[in-house]
């Protein structure tokens, strides 16, 4: 029976998609980089910022780093608050919480931004354990944002937790600690890198989660 639901933050809890592109498009600015299409930095969207610019862009680590922290001047400014809650959020934290279920947070965003959008959004009482990653980029793979998490869920084996993510990255993160996995579908993944990832579970909204969990109860 699973007794622990950790859930990612972008895409999965919120869609961060104005507050992202905002941020990616004031960092790549400063490199006189100009994108005609703002739908191509959706691939932003889920993994470490870091990795993100050295993929998409070529940029050197160095680089990335400092395309980084130009991203996070305009997103703890501004783009912090540029997101919109997904409907049916509320409602199944407060049914977990009601039930009994221990609620954890496992983002590759700095913790210190995520705390700070789950209190803009009223929902930071629901949840027992935050896990984020580091703004000094230490911390920032889903795998070890996971296990930051996991280290605060001692009491727990790895069988009574699952893991929710809208990214293959949160799949591959919870296999990678023998967790089972949920994609959700109206994220910014697809139904391809759920298959491809071996998802135990895909959802096509977020109320479906009860019944899993009722499933797997009974």
């Amino acid at each position: 029976m699973y007794k622990v639901v950790l859930f990612d933050l972008d895409g999965t809890l919120i869609d961060p998609k104005l507050g992202i592109i905002n941020s990616v498009t004031y960092a790549l600015n400063k490199y006189n980089i100009k994108v005609k299409d703002n739908s191509e930095l959706l691939k932003f969207i889920g993994p470490p910022l870091v990795s993100s610019f050295q993929l998409f862009y070529n940029f050197s680590k160095e680089k990335a780093i400092e395309a980084t922290n130009y991203y996070r001047q305009y997103y703890k400014e501004k783009g912090i608050n540029e997101n919109t809650l997904y409907e049916g959020v509320i409602d199944i934290l407060s049914y977990l919480h009601d039930n009994g279920y221990v609620i954890g947070l496992a983002t590759s965003k700095p913790s210190v931004f995520a705390r700070h959008i789950l209190l803009h959004y009223d929902i930071l009482q629901y949840f027992d354990v935050i896990a984020g990653a580091t703004l000094d980029g230490k911390i920032s793979e889903k795998e070890q944002v996971i296990e930051l998490a996991l280290t605060k869920l001692s009491n727990y084996s790895h069988n009574e937790i699952i893991m929710v993510g809208d990214r293959f990255y949160d799949i591959n993160g919870a296999k990678h600690h023998n967790l089972d996995s949920i994609g959700v579908l109206y994220g910014y993944g697809s139904i391809d890198e759920f298959k491809e990832a071996n998802a135990t579970y895909i959802i096509n909204s977020i109320d479906k989660l009860k019944d899993i969990l009722t499933k797997k109860d009974n």
